[in-house]
């Protein structure tokens, strides 16, 4: 019985197979099996070389590529997504953030091939329409840069209105052409209090007095409005930073020798004044772009950081030089001793110090209020790594920057806040104001001073700007609703939106 079920299973198998087929014809078999003894042996790679022969030509008049509106539509959405990059260039966004930003509304626009070339101080998109017709390129040229956050946050809000569809190519470029004419928040003298009050705060961070931390408000704003004056003459930045340094360092000279403050707190007024001097420049936005391969824009941010700075330790090292000259006794930079009790005055000074430079930013409350949030801990981390954990205060700003960064990218966007904001306030008030007046200080009364003080000041800087960004990119797993578009980039997002949707224009 076993034998008889081993013979009849193939039989069956086969007949089932044979079920699907005709009947096989006896004749048309041989002429098969003639043809294929005549015809050349094919190897396995032949297989997959199809013969050019039996390929279908395309047909010349066929079009290939996506089909797009018409050459006005695509001028005037290329020009629409270019004053949106242009507005986060000028606030100092990524060059990384401004693409993924033009690529997300192009695609939203119904522009789905597209290539973006961001450089410091151009922005130019091409779109390619096909093999019959040309691309169309458009180029914006980013004139002027200016610290409005405000204006920033708005412009977030308006592209993720444009991505979930709720408006149309015209009704954003009306939107957006209010957002870009309409005046600053606040009125320019509270600007100007605020960047005192930044001042005040830091001095009272670096354990200054009362007294002390009014000079340095005093001084300040007084810088501030000095600049102002210049800006309107159109004095360029590198000599309105070198009068604002020479003001600083003269005034806390004349400070000390008029007795108006403590000896040993003279030299925090120049060292406050110095750090808000220093918070306006984009050391964040050129760490960003050289992480993220935007080496050009790295490279001109870099330059201007570089050339600000200089402008900087050129006033600060006049002004020693005069007092010098004069027979003044210049403010000697020594900070005062700190203890674990001085962080009950270090993290409400840093919130308050992140505040003020928000608010002198032209940023909303709600980001102040983040910003505030961001600069206690920053602060605070500094504060506990320096006097209770006795590390160097190089891993300390690098550590607290990271703990700003991953803060301010988990929470941020879940607030509405843009993630730059917060990340730039948060570091302001560990800025090296403070050392980088003792190295000009040095080099300036010293037979033998060295630039060993002044490379410490530059690696603190690079420190907070590298431990932003990283803490950026330590929160993209933390945060949820990542989109495809930021997994694709490389590197850290502090701007401009985190999903792409695609929509035909109407």
């Amino acid at each position: 019985m076993n034998s008889t079920q081993r013979v009849r299973g193939p039989v069956t198998r086969r007949r089932g197979w044979h079920i699907l087929e005709a009947p096989e014809d006896p004749g048309v078999e041989k002429a098969n099996r003639r043809r294929r003894a005549t015809e050349p042996r094919r190897r396995a790679w032949h297989i997959l070389e199809a013969p050019t022969g039996e390929q279908p030509a395309p047909d010349a008049t066929t079009e290939l590529g996506p089909a797009l509106p018409d050459e006005a539509t695509v001028n005037f959405v290329l020009d629409l997504v270019l004053r949106v990059g242009e507005v986060q260039m000028a606030s100092g966004a990524g060059a990384s953030d401004v693409t993924a930003t033009i690529l997300s509304l192009t695609a939203a626009f119904g522009l789905p091939h597209c290539e973006v070339d961001v450089i410091f101080t151009s922005i130019t998109v091409t779109c390619h329409r096909g093999t019959d017709a040309n691309p169309i390129t458009a180029l914006r040229v980013v004139r002027s840069r200016s610290l409005d956050y405000t204006r920033l946050s708005q412009t977030e809000m308006l592209v993720q209105q444009i991505l979930r569809g709720h408006l149309s190519a015209e009704e954003a470029y009306t939107e957006l052409h209010k957002i870009t004419t309409a005046p600053h928040p606040y009125p320019r003298w509270f600007a100007t209090l605020a960047w005192g009050g930044m001042a005040f705060f830091i001095t009272l961070l670096l354990s200054g007095t009362l007294d002390v931390a009014v000079g340095a408000l005093i001084i300040s704003a007084l810088i501030d409005r000095l600049g102002r004056l210049l800006n309107r003459v159109a004095l360029p930045f590198f000599f309105q930073q070198a009068v604002g340094g020479l003001v600083a360092t003269g005034l806390a000279t004349v400070a000390v020798n008029t007795d108006l403050v403590p000896a040993r707190f003279s030299t925090l007024v120049a060292a406050a004044a110095i750090t808000v001097l220093l918070s306006g420049l984009s050391t964040v936005s050129a760490v960003q772009d050289a992480i993220t391969g935007y080496n050009v824009t790295a490279a001109g941010r870099t330059m201007e950081t570089v050339l600000m700075s200089a402008g900087l330790i050129t006033g600060v090292a006049l002004a020693l030089n005069i007092a010098k000259a004069l027979g003044f006794t210049p403010a000697e930079p020594v900070l005062p001793a700190q203890t674990a009790d001085s962080l009950l005055v270090i993290v409400p000074a840093g919130a308050a110090a992140a505040a003020c430079f928000a608010v002198a930013s032209y940023s909303t409350l709600r980001s102040m209020l983040v910003a505030a949030a961001a600069g206690a801990i920053g602060a605070g981390v500094y504060g506990a790594l320096v006097i209770v954990g006795r590390f160097d205060v190089i891993t300390s700003s690098a550590v607290a920057a990271v703990v700003i960064g991953f803060s301010g990218g988990v929470l941020a966007r879940r607030l509405k806040v843009t993630p730059l904001v917060v990340a730039v306030s948060g570091i302001t008030p560990l800025l090296p104001g403070l050392s980088t007046y003792r190295g000009l200080y040095e080099l300036a009364t010293q037979s033998n001073g060295n630039l060993s003080t002044l490379i410490k000041a530059a690696a603190i800087g690079l420190a907070l700007a590298a431990g932003v960004v990283l803490g950026e990119y330590l929160a993209q797993p933390v945060r949820t609703g990542l989109g495809r578009l930021e997994r694709k980039l490389a590197g850290p997002r502090m701007a401009g939106p985190l999903r792409t949707t695609e929509r035909r224009l109407e």
